[in-house]
């Protein structure tokens, strides 16, 4: 049932799916400018890829973005620069050698990502501060790596002796400087962060988002534009086309809530629920996202389509058992046309879901919000839901 417990449950895995529409609208692109497509059941879908959707969720200004959970916790800096424009573009404009800076940070990359660097004799060092894959860095690494940089800019009288002294400090400090790489910022805890050659420095994902697509068969059409030209009389100066799709969209995500709270360091995954583990700033952080995950919108074509959409209906499933997705309620598309496209797929997640029911068990708590009258017969307000789910995982039951 939606919006009271049956029983007690352990707030393992928090399961979130919404339905939201979007009219006119190319949310995610794919390498030819038109709308990525999933064929499911038989019919081509829109899609919009889960790393769309994760982007967006990271990025957002919100007043429930991640940016904002709480203070002290920031996010990631995502970049093949990061040493170049963070670190060497802050020291170069408070007047260090740029040949200084280069030897210093040279240093640092070499040793903190040897392992990904050997046989390619020396190429990239030599070459670039640029990384060849992105590196995920927390702010405050940032901080800590252009601090260091900067006292031996600053005793250094040039880049042989600047060289010499980073050499000198990464042995001095070597354990400090090898924990930075496993500190990546909030966002990093729930996605993950994935460091090819350093198993040490990878980070499980404690958020797993699907790729959304629509409940029923792909609806597309060409837009033809045209750009006026002010000042000359008759004709454009612009002549283009671009796809436009529109759908309700069945989005899913899952929240390991045991890898979230070792994730920002509160203990292990298997001592979450131990006496003594703080679950608040986890939980806190699953209230941001249910919010998130209701009104965040990819962000593609913003000034011509203005894609902003909230979620028609959010069900929020909390339990202990291995999760698992409502999406194929609609292996067989919705039918379009007789202007019951909500209510029907509400009443597939319904049936779908009582099936599962029948020949699994009931294992899970569910809470739902919805525009219309809501399957499982409780509704909440978001804010409601958010805020149930958020005492269940601090509670560490709910039941």
């Amino acid at each position: 049932k939606g919006g009271s417990c049956i029983m007690s449950i352990t707030p393992r895995f928090i399961q979130i799916s919404t339905l939201t529409s979007y009219p006119s609208v190319l949310l995610n692109r794919d390498d030819s400018g038109l709308a990525k497509r999933i064929p499911f059941g038989g019919y081509t879908r829109t899609r919009v890829s889960s790393q769309c959707r994760k982007r967006h969720l990271r990025t957002v200004d919100d007043l429930y973005g991640l940016d904002r959970i709480a203070d002290g916790y920031e996010l990631s800096v995502r970049s093949r620069k990061t040493f170049s424009l963070r670190i060497a573009s802050v020291l170069e404009e408070e007047r260090f050698s740029k040949d200084i800076v280069s030897e210093v940070l040279k240093v640092f990359q070499k040793e903190l990502y040897e392992g990904k660097d050997k046989g390619k004799e020396g190429k990239q060092e030599k070459a670039t501060l640029d990384r060849e894959e992105v590196v995920v860095l927390g702010e405050p690494e940032i901080r800590y790596l252009t601090e260091q940089a900067r006292e031996i800019c600053r005793t250094s009288e040039d880049a042989k002796t600047a060289r010499a002294a980073a050499e000198q400090l990464w042995k001095e400090r070597r354990k400090d400087f090898l924990s930075l790489k496993c500190g990546a910022g909030i966002d990093a805890a729930l996605f993950g962060r994935f460091v090819s050659g350093e198993a040490e420095a990878r980070i499980d994902a404690a958020v797993h988002v699907a790729h959304s697509f629509t409940v029923h068969k792909e609806t597309f059409e060409t837009d033809y534009f045209t750009a006026v030209d002010d000042l000359v009389e008759m004709g454009s100066g612009h002549i283009n086309s671009a796809e436009l799709t529109s759908g309700l969209f069945y989005n899913y995500a899952v929240v390991d809530v045991p890898q979230l709270v070792s994730n920002i360091g509160e203990r292990s995954s298997r001592e979450w629920l131990e006496k003594g583990v703080d679950r608040t700033l986890a939980a806190r952080i699953v209230k941001h996202l249910i919010h998130l995950f209701a009104t965040v919108t990819p962000g593609a074509k913003l000034g011509s389509t203005a894609p902003y959409s909230y979620a028609d209906f959010i069900l929020a499933e909390i339990g202990e058992r291995q999760p698992r997705s409502l999406a194929n309620a609609f292996a067989d598309p919705v039918e379009l046309g007789d202007g019951q496209l909500l209510a029907n797929s509400l009443e597939r997640i319904e049936r779908y879901v009582a099936s599962l029911d029948e020949m699994y068990g009931p294992h899970e708590i569910r809470y739902v919000a919805c525009r219309l009258n809501a399957p499982f017969k409780e509704k909440l307000s978001l804010h409601t839901l958010a805020d149930n789910v958020e005492k269940a995982i601090v509670s560490g039951n709910c039941g």
